[in-house]
């Protein structure tokens, strides 16, 4: 269950317990079902600004700053969480993870055991973004991501991602009166993304996009996801009551937010990691030929199917793949920086020193969905 900034926060940025102690009671109520519950928690850099006199609407801008509020607000965050758990007798564990976790499979491995182990002890892992340590600036919906990888790390039966609306709409219901929930969604596609606006608050750093982006990552992990409103009585409960019962095929799951179905295919920790976690630093032009055998053939991409690469990307990046109109197939990890890629580009391997000629292997390919 992942909380944001501005399900935790008062209007003056500051930590609302009341809200804390609403989902300790209802991550106590789960734990007593005989569940195990994950928290990821936001509220890091919202609950540091009061204690250094700062009000949201003046919050930094400057990494250096944010880095240095969001540790002093991790700590006050922490404190909370124990407290309010703790009156339901349970404990509360710290975690904090960077993207880099995700990316290098020792660290991975690391996280996973530590998180197993703390759930083994009957502890209430307590994860957030390591932002006071992170050598890049504090990104848009970060924690919703990191949730999403949490769940696909720990191979958890249900996401709940909840924010400060019902879930998504099919209006912004900031302007339109008649904006109504979408219940169910079954597969995430572009006209679903430019439904999810940007931040709706001055304390979080996410919103409905990150959300939705978060949901697609756990659907591709094989997760089902709920996004839902934070403040909606016994919405964990219900959460899990309403998955439990999709499970069995019991029909369509209540209405407590927008469901996220769990996609078919099941990309592996690695791929996810391609897929979602690394930022694209170039991209990779290709033929329609080489498109086919992407999508269709799993082959992997050579300098023969390449048109050109744009920006300036190492070998070992990852980029995107997109085809003569712009559009992502595919993203991967390149094996050549920009400039082999281009002094390659449509040539067979037969005509390169060592038939060197895959420019992207197979196995550091993700194919997107159209």
């Amino acid at each position: 269950m992942k909380l944001g900034t501005s399900s935790l926060t008062d209007e003056h940025g500051s930590i609302d317990n009341s809200a804390v102690a609403k989902a300790a009671g209802e991550v106590a109520e789960a734990r007593a079902a005989g569940h195990e519950v994950v928290m990821v928690s936001s509220g890091a850099v919202a609950a540091g600004l009061p204690a250094l006199g700062w009000k949201a609407e003046d919050r930094p801008t400057d990494p250096r700053t944010l880095q240095a509020i969001s540790a002093v607000g991790q700590a006050r965050l922490v404190q909370v969480w124990n407290e309010e758990l703790g009156v339901h007798g349970l404990v509360a564990g710290q975690v904090l993870l960077a993207p880099l976790d995700f990316m290098v499979r020792a660290q991975y491995l690391h996280a996973r055991s530590t998180l197993e182990r703390l759930l083994e002890l009957g502890v209430i892992p307590v994860v957030n973004e390591n932002d006071a340590i992170a050598d890049d600036e504090i990104r848009f919906g970060d924690n919703d991501r990191i949730a999403a990888l949490v769940a696909q790390l720990l191979s958890a039966d249900l996401l709940v991602l909840l924010t400060d609306t019902p879930g998504l709409m099919d209006a912004d219901p900031r302007l339109s009166a008649d904006a109504t929930l979408i219940e169910e969604i079954v597969e995430i596609d572009h006209e679903l993304e430019q439904l999810a606006g940007g931040s709706g608050s001055a304390r979080g750093s996410g919103g409905m996009a990150s959300k939705l982006a978060a949901a697609k990552m756990a659907s591709w992990s094989g997760v089902r996801c709920l996004i839902a409103a934070a403040d909606r009585e016994r919405v964990l409960p219900d959460a899990i009551e309403g998955a439990t019962a999709a499970g069995r095929g019991d029909g369509p799951a209540p209405a407590v937010g927008t469901w996220v179905a769990a996609h078919q295919r099941k990309l592996p920790a690695r791929k996810l990691w391609i897929a979602f976690a690394l930022p694209a630093e170039g991209r990779i032009v290709v033929d329609d030929g080489a498109v086919a055998a992407l999508t269709s053939g799993g082959r992997s991409l050579l300098a023969a199917g390449v048109v050109r690469a744009e920006g300036a990307f190492a070998a070992d990046a990852a980029v995107e793949i997109t085809d003569s109109t712009g559009r992502v197939v595919a993203k991967g990890l390149a094996r050549m920086d920009t400039a082999t890629v281009n002094a390659v580009a449509g040539r067979r391997s037969s005509e390169l020193f060592d038939a060197a000629g895959e420019v992207v292997h197979r196995d550091d390919l993700v194919v997107m969905p159209g």
